[in-house]
């Protein structure tokens, strides 16, 4: 909710437009410490449970009822994700029945509604029962991101190092690499998918197909798993297809044997040559686009995918590729 449709957001320049009193009733008790995540607060108690407490952290508000149905909804999602913040949002609750003033002054009109405080002010808040991802985004925006631990920024930097020493050729020095971080995290996807393409350089595709095979189904989504996956699949392929030497041949002889010339692409690809696989497969499509129901087109798109989306051969390749179908 950005501040021009956030009714709780303060006017440019200002605070919330109305006057909101806290009563001079003791703080009734919440139940919950001072340090806890999740606590409740009350018409008195809402100076120190949000105002204050929001110039250290930022402060979620749950404006609830016992009889709101998405209230129920949204109550265990919230403060599963609140607790799961690493304490960067504190979660604190007002019952509107019981402790209607404040949230008649903010102006809250349909629950359930959640409001941030930081500064000691509202800053953005979201009515209805949301899903925990749109929920997690909502804290990331307020609170900013996770904070990134020491081992986490080591990870970071030898991912990135052996992510360059591989692109460099020098799998030695990157599937040393790789290793390490698997002796830090032994799930991390990234340095298994890596470790993977290091054996798939150096031709041990079972070997890379054991590591692969123990990526979770969720992180083989990933793109760079993906990519991976798809480059095994292509050297399986590929060690079936026949002598280059040959394959070249036959074009010499014959230009236009479409099938030699797909399976030299597919050769060209294996060894590292992206661009001069690719313009093989353009020569096929600027003959017969058509040629065994666009089989071209479909390899470019595998090539695409074992590629990665911002390889610099996939973003070249997708620009020929649009200007040569809507040419």
């Amino acid at each position: 909710m950005s501040d021009f449709d956030n009714p709780y957001a303060p006017a440019p320049g200002g605070q919330l437009s109305g006057r909101v009193t806290f009563g001079d009733k003791p703080k009734a008790n919440s139940g919950a410490g001072q340090g806890e995540l999740i606590s409740d607060t009350t018409t008195a108690g809402f100076v120190d449970d949000v105002l204050k407490a929001s110039q250290t952290v930022t402060v979620l508000v749950d404006f609830w009822a016992p009889w709101c149905g998405p209230c129920k909804q949204l109550t265990p999602v919230i403060e599963k994700v609140v607790r799961e913040s690493q304490g960067r949002v504190k979660l604190v609750k007002l019952n509107i029945d019981e402790h209607p003033a404040i949230p008649g002054q903010m102006g809250i009109q349909s629950i359930p509604a959640v409001v941030a405080f930081s500064g000691g002010k509202p800053v953005d808040g979201f009515m209805g029962a949301l899903p925990e991802s749109q929920i997690r985004d909502f804290i990331e925006k307020v609170a900013g991101p996770p904070a990134v631990s020491p081992m986490e920024e080591q990870i970071e930097q030898i991912l990135a190092q052996s992510r360059a020493a591989l692109a460099a050729g020098d799998i030695e020095t990157a599937a040393q690499g790789f290793g390490a971080i698997l002796q830090m995290d032994q799930s991390h996807a990234g340095a298994m998918a890596g470790l993977a393409g290091c054996m798939l350089a150096g031709g041990e595709l079972d070997r890379a197909e054991q590591v692969l095979a123990a990526i979770g189904e969720e992180d083989r989504k990933d793109p760079e798993v993906a990519s991976v996956v798809k480059r095994l699949e292509m050297a399986r392929e590929v060690a079936g297809l026949g002598d280059p030497v040959e394959l070249e041949a036959r074009l010499a002889s014959n230009p236009s044997d479409h099938e030699a010339r797909l399976q030299f692409a597919k050769i060209l690809n294996a060894r590292g040559h992206r661009e001069e696989a690719a313009d093989e497969l353009f020569t096929i499509m600027r003959k017969d686009r058509n040629w065994q129901d666009e089989a071209a087109r479909k390899a470019l798109l595998e090539f695409f995918e074992a590629w990665g989306p911002m390889d610099l051969a996939t973003l070249s390749a997708r620009r020929q590729l649009s200007s040569l179908l809507f040419s």
